[in-house]
């Protein structure tokens, strides 16, 4: 199976999809899973307003490649719900987070991205009206042993 195809479809099926999390690997962490066939994906993340986590995709139990992430909440009006519906969106040319653009209602997300999927780094932010509710940091590539 392609592995961004792989890496879209559980990112759907986890966070972004609302999916169950795993027992916490670490104290208060949260963590989910994807597996299909030989290849397995997990996404765990500590803290839920002010938060950092890595999600990572291996292949025959060897680490293929990972993305570490750190963000926050910024002000009032954030809405959980409508990041992982941005999240959901996740394009299959930059398969990291969600759309460059994405709106629903008063809220808007936005994510730049440089690199591809070898190496590369990025931030989302979500705004209500001109007030920046949310931002995020991302950035990872291709893991070799």
């Amino acid at each position: 199976m392609d592995k961004i195809k792989f890496l879209m479809e559980a990112k759907k099926a986890t966070y972004a999809g609302k999916g169950p999390e795993l027992l916490p690997s670490r104290p208060a962490s949260h963590d989910l899973e994807f597996v299909r066939g030989n290849l397995r994906y997990i996404d765990t993340y500590l803290g839920t307003e002010k938060f950092a986590g890595e999600e990572a995709l291996w292949e025959d139990d060897q680490p293929l490649w990972a993305m570490n992430y750190t963000g926050r909440v910024t002000a009032e009006g954030f809405s959980g719900d409508f990041l992982k519906a941005a999240l959901f969106l996740v394009p299959e040319d930059k398969p990291f987070r969600g759309p460059e653009y994405y709106k629903d209602g008063h809220l808007i997300y936005k994510c730049s991205v440089d690199g591809e999927f070898s190496w590369f780094s990025g931030l989302e932010e979500i705004w209500s009206g001109d007030t920046k509710v949310y931002e995020c940091m991302f950035h990872g590539g291709l893991i070799k042993g």
